[in-house]
């Protein structure tokens, strides 16, 4: 499998101040390791983004979302909640997370990769259609799933799968009426947002492409890797999708301090695993994954290693 891999300096700039979990220095260490294992990286295809246009960001959130992200932004920091800083390079560096998921798009479309993760902040699950939320500024996968429908006439389902310790609130809330674009959530479950509960299931002609599968805290990895395979199996009986999009937060690792979950390395491989042999029978191998949670410095370089390994594996 060749896999691209989708980064910018830009987005180790976006700057959320002394103390905040979600910092620029994620980016670095997962650079870090990626580049230290030379197989690996010089297997990857390099791809450099371009800024996503107004246009693209408004396909998922409405004008005035884009305008407060546009002019929060200043000298010092700025908060535009509880959680979610804004600073000086912030706008650029969202405008490129969002271009980064468009540019993995495209490489897969183009042929010029199987796969693409894409290293990227600011993270984007938990923001709506009409604000920021949760370190998130602009829904990254979002933004890249309504690109790839409307660029690609082969492109009408996408499946979005979403593994981070919290529910990604704001992915569900933009396709909740949506039938062709299914949402999977496993989270963490109550936790931050507080939403992902299993009756949530979508709205209108959405209902029942929403899927989300919560899991308490302290349950055993085996466990809720076993939820994980069920959930794609029942999916998958009924969805057919022509892109497979992964919201990959690694915050439900065992070690990360914003979650309560177990997963070990191995069980990110594994999962990984089970995507891709999805993605194989239903589309061409064709998946984007996007960077989401995950705030062990110390552990989450080699997880993320680890999946990146896996999606290349053939």
């Amino acid at each position: 499998m060749k896999t691209a891999l989708v980064h910018h300096p830009i987005y180790q700039k976006h700057d959320t101040g002394p103390g905040h979990p979600e910092t620029p220095a994620r980016y670095e260490a997962v650079m870090k390791v990626l580049r230290e294992d030379e197989g690996l990286w010089n297997s990857l295809v390099e791809i450099t983004p371009e800024k996503a246009s107004k246009g693209l960001i408004q396909a998922a959130h409405t004008p005035q979302h884009f305008k407060l992200v546009e002019t929060a932004f200043g000298e010092g920091y700025n908060r535009l909640d509880a959680d979610t800083t804004i600073s000086m390079c912030s706008f650029d560096a969202s405008l490129l997370a969002a271009g980064g998921v468009v540019a993995a798009v495209d490489t897969v479309m183009h042929g010029d990769a199987d796969n693409s993760f894409v290293v990227v902040r600011p993270p984007g699950h938990h923001a709506t259609a009409e604000r920021p939320m949760g370190f998130c500024l602009f829904n990254n996968v979002a933004v890249g799933a309504k690109y790839a429908r409307n660029k690609y006439r082969e492109i009408e389902r996408v499946a979005i799968v979403d593994w981070d310790v919290h529910h990604g609130n704001g992915t569900q809330g933009i396709f909740y009426d949506d039938p062709n674009i299914h949402f999977f959530s496993m989270h963490q479950y109550p936790w931050y947002p507080g939403t992902g509960s299993r009756g949530e299931s979508g709205f209108g002609r959405g209902l029942g492409a929403t899927l989300n599968v919560p899991v308490k805290a302290d349950t055993p990895a085996a466990q809720q890797k076993r939820m994980f395979e069920s959930a794609l199996e029942e999916i998958s009986k009924n969805f057919r999708p022509d892109l497979i999009m992964i919201s990959a937060g690694f915050d439900a690792h065992r070690t990360d301090p914003l979650g309560q979950l177990l997963l070990e390395d191995p069980d990110y491989v594994s999962m990984t695993c089970t995507v891709k042999q999805w993605a194989n029978e239903a589309c061409k191998g064709r998946i984007v994954s996007c960077l989401e949670g995950g705030y062990n410095l110390e552990t989450l370089g080699e997880t993320v290693r680890c999946h990146v390994a896996e999606l290349c594996r053939n």
